[in-house]
This record gives C-alpha cells, sequence and structure tokens, in this order.
C-alpha cells in the first residue's frame, strides 16, 4: 500500500469521525426544541412556532452571512432548491408541532423515527450510496429500541398519530437535498435560505389563517413565557441545523441515518427532567439497544473507511 492511498484512507476515516461526531452534538440538541415547542403550543398555534423557528433562525445566521460575505454567492438556481427545502421544512415543522399538542414529545419522536430508515433507503435510490445487510439491519434494531422506549397507540390518539409520519418523510427528503447542497454552498448560507423560505412559507398560511380559530393556523400575540419559548425554538434550531449540515457535509447520509436513534435518549432524557416522565425498565432497555446499534454503525464505519483504497475485495463492499 502507498503512502499517499494510506493518507487518503487515514483523511476519510477522520472525515467520517468528524461527521459522525457532529451528528451527535446535533441529536443532542434537537429535542430541546420539542421541548419547548410543546410548552408554547399551549398558547401559540403551530404555524406561528414554526415562523418563530425562522425568525430566530435567520437572524442567527444573519450576522455570519454577512461576515463570511457567503450572500454573494447566492443564485437563482439555488435559491430554488432552497425555496423546496424551506417548503418540505415547514410542512414538517407544522406537522410535528401539532403532534406535541396532543401526544408526549418522547411518543411523537419514537414514531418519527421512521425516518433513518426511509432516509438509508432514499439514499440508496437517488444518491446511489451503496448499502451493506449490516446498516439494514442496525436501521432495524435501532427502530426496535425506539419502539420499546414509547409504544404509540393509535386507537387513542386516531390520525395525529400520521403526523410524525408525514414529517419523518419531509425530514429524510430534506436530508438527502442538503447531502447535495452541502458540497457547492457554505452551510451558513444554506441555514440562512431555508430561514427565509420558511419564514415566507409561514407568512402565507398565517394570512391564511387568521381570523378562522384554527389552533394550527390563526396567529396570536405571544406574551409573557411564550415568547422565551418561541425564541428558544428558534435558537436551538439553528444550533442543530448548523450542525446537522456540516455532519452531511462530512460523512455519507446513510451512514448518519441510524445515528440520529439516539437523539430519542436525548428526548427521553429532557422530557424526564421537565415534564417528569421517568422511563420504566422497558424503556431504558429500548434506550440501550438504540446506544448499541449506533456505536455498531460507528464502530462498522470507522473499520470500513480505514481500508485501504487499493483493496478491490474490500472497498467496493458496503459496511
Amino acid at each position: 500500500m502507498s503512502s499517499s492511498n494510506m493518507v487518503r484512507s487515514a483523511s476519510a476515516a477522520s472525515q467520517v469521525t468528524t461527521g459522525i461526531t457532529l451528528m451527535f452534538l446535533s441529536v443532542l440538541v434537537s429535542p430541546i426544541i420539542d421541548i419547548f415547542a410543546k410548552l408554547a403550543i399551549a398558547t401559540i398555534p403551530s404555524a406561528e412556532i414554526t415562523a418563530a423557528r425562522f425568525v430566530v433562525q435567520a437572524l442567527c445566521m444573519l450576522p455570519i452571512v454577512l461576515w463570511r460575505r457567503t450572500w454573494a454567492d447566492f443564485s437563482w438556481r439555488q435559491s430554488m432548491f432552497h425555496a423546496m427545502r424551506g417548503a418540505i421544512i415547514t410542512v414538517s415543522m407544522v406537522s410535528f408541532v401539532t403532534t406535541l399538542k396532543y401526544m408526549a414529545v418522547a411518543d411523537a419522536i419514537a414514531i418519527f423515527f421512521v425516518e433513518p430508515i426511509m432516509l438509508t433507503i432514499l439514499s440508496s435510490i437517488f444518491l446511489k450510496e451503496t448499502i451493506g445487510w449490516r446498516r439494514y439491519t442496525a436501521c432495524g434494531v435501532g427502530f426496535f429500541g425506539a419502539m420499546l422506549i414509547i409504544q404509540p397507540s393509535f386507537e387513542e390518539v386516531g390520525y395525529v398519530a400520521l403526523l410524525p409520519v408525514l414529517s419523518a418523510l419531509c425530514i429524510a427528503v430534506f436530508a438527502l437535498m442538503t447531502r447535495v447542497l452541502s458540497h457547492r454552498e457554505d452551510p451558513w448560507a444554506m441555514q440562512f435560505q431555508m430561514g427565509l423560505w420558511g419564514l415566507l412559507f409561514c407568512a402565507v398560511i398565517l394570512s391564511f389563517g387568521q381570523g378562522s380559530g384554527s389552533d394550527v393556523f390563526d396567529p396570536v400575540m405571544p406574551r409573557g413565557v411564550a415568547l422565551f419559548y418561541l425564541l428558544g425554538v428558534g435558537a436551538m434550531a439553528a444550533i442543530s441545523g448548523i450542525l446537522g449540515v456540516y455532519a452531511y457535509r462530512s460523512a455519507p447520509a446513510s451512514t448518519l441515518a441510524p445515528l440520529q436513534y439516539f437523539e430519542i435518549v436525548s428526548a427521553t432524557i429532557f422530557a424526564w427532567l421537565v415534564f417528569g416522565d421517568f422511563p420504566d425498565a422497558i424503556k431504558w432497555l429500548g434506550i440501550l439497544i438504540i446506544m448499541a446499534s449506533g456505536f455498531y454503525i460507528l464502530w462498522r464505519e470507522r473499520r470500513f473507511a480505514s481500508k485501504p483504497v487499493s483493496d478491490t475485495s474490500d472497498a467496493t463492499r458496503a459496511p
């Protein structure tokens, strides 16, 4: 094996490790968005919470975008992609926040976690990423662990239980687009444009919903602590979003997908601290299964990425 191949192999392994680390941080922060959203939805409609997220997110990104001068790289072609991302994330956010009005945070996230499976499959179809049976198995094991934490009941919540599934599908498509765009555009600019487009779509929705009395689309004036909750939703979304963009820039989407199961671990912990829902023995078993599947993906990807490039017998086979 030549020294140049060794350097490339070590660099690839380091890049994948960076992506995985950033994804862990992203999924640690992400459930805090839902905690703030559930606190806010008692008095604020879903679409307005979503709009607040985009306002704060765009304001957080604006100084950085101006400082980095990445605004000069915007193009109408790229803006169309960002408009699509903004529409997709708006549908996803409104759907999921609406769910939180009727379901516990952990319940909603447990159902939502069909998303990594969707993402893994979509990555193999549209991004032509080679997926081995081991990673497919890890996705299945992680999903089983998620279901052990919270067993969602469609009989209790009815059609509302389908909203996290819709949200999951939107996020899977959103992640694919992020993966493609992150290689040709600055991540900070991506987050900024997504916030602008998302805000535009929310403004249209809220304008049509004004006076309707809908707890999803009829805007209200936030008061007192509700304003703080809205700011929390936006700030946490900005942090989690930029971590996710850099993660997808460093590692394949299909590799990161199973690691998103760790979000249900952090969500369970935060929900217990805020709402007092302490997991029982079965839920803790599910947490351990999710962690085991995630660490297996980490180990397997590291092992595959560190293989010599010239080793064609293994280099062309998915981990």
